[in-house]
């Protein structure tokens, strides 16, 4: 699954990545593939790109890395001429094809009706519901149950600076929509961090929560009664007060890296939570990190390099 993160300040722009690759084998079972994975790449001298979720895809019968279409991307378009939110278009268009998850959430819906049947439970419903599948069912005992199932998807993180020297940020989901984080052009918006793959230590650590606490029963209730913008409203009081508007490009690489190491040390000692045990350990291996200035445009920090008998090399590749 891996973490992404991007910290966007007064003095220019900082992505940082794991290098933790994993895969589902033909039991359905998540395994981890390698540590040496790249998901940090530059697209042009001014943007930068972090990819986290599915790691391979197929075209034409074979499975291909991700980072190869990232690569197909910068040949078949012009990227030096292109803008943030123009990158962050074509990139999401390009998975979304790509992918065929319309397909892949019709096999979902199927599996989950048949696996409920031979479960010996009673079907209510099944459906696919923005980007989800909704299902509903009667146990053994006659008791109604509600469930949500769906795909692996995958999440892309664009940030850089546009022609105009204005600079953006956006996170594309596959399936779902194009999202924009940071706009130097709109107020309250300009600074600030952003996070996509495993993300529910970063959350922890700076919102005081993660996006699993809608599923206790107290926060649902609270929800129903008090309205959802309420709730929300509460809960960012326990947001750590960060300023983020006078914060130097050191401190956003430093928070940048050690909010990945420390998901990685998070996982290393547990193994999900109480409510759902048995999490992948999906972020490890080095950090990779960038920055992206509108003087310097975009330059490496810190990358993996390829090594052979103690010896480094340059990295190849994207």
């Amino acid at each position: 699954m891996s973490l992404g993160i991007n910290t966007t300040t007064p003095e220019g722009i900082v992505l940082a990545a794991d290098s933790r690759q994993s895969y589902r084998n033909r039991k359905g079972m998540a395994r981890i593939g390698s540590d040496n994975a790249s998901k940090l790449f530059q697209l042009n001298k001014r943007i930068g790109l972090i990819v986290t979720g599915l790691a391979f895809l197929p075209e034409d019968g074979i499975m291909k890395s991700v980072s190869k279409f990232i690569e197909q991307f910068k040949r078949e378009n012009d990227i030096e001429r292109l803008n943030v939110r123009d990158a962050a278009d074509r990139l999401h268009s390009l998975f979304d094809i790509k992918y065929e998850w319309q397909k892949r959430l019709d096999d979902a819906v199927e599996k989950i009706n048949n696996d409920l049947k031979r479960q010996g439970f009673e079907v209510v419903e099944v459906k696919q519901e923005n980007y989800m599948v909704k299902f509903q069912y009667k146990d053994l005992q006659g008791n109604l149950k509600n469930g949500i199932g769906g795909i692996d998807r995958i999440t892309l993180l664009v940030a850089g600076f546009n022609k105009d020297g204005s600079h953006e940020v956006y996170t594309c989901i596959i399936p779902g929509e194009v999202q924009k984080k940071r706009d130097s052009r709109e107020k309250n918006k300009e600074y600030g961090a952003s996070w996509i793959g495993q993300n529910d230590v970063v959350s922890r650590i700076v919102l005081g929560f993660d996006g699993r606490i809608s599923n206790l029963k107290f926060v649902n209730e609270a929800m129903k009664e008090l309205g959802q913008e309420e709730v929300r409203k509460q809960l960012g009081g326990l947001q750590y007060a960060i300023q983020w508007g006078t914060m130097t490009l050191q401190d956003a690489i430093d928070f940048c890296t050690l909010m990945v190491q420390t998901t990685s040390a998070i996982q290393r000692f547990s193994d999900g939570i109480v409510a759902n045990p048995g999490d992948m350990p999906g972020v490890g291996g080095p950090v990779d990190v960038a920055v992206i200035t509108a003087d310097q445009g975009f330059t490496w920090v810190s990358r993996k390099k390829l090594k052979i008998e103690g010896k480094e090399i340059d990295h190849v590749g994207a």
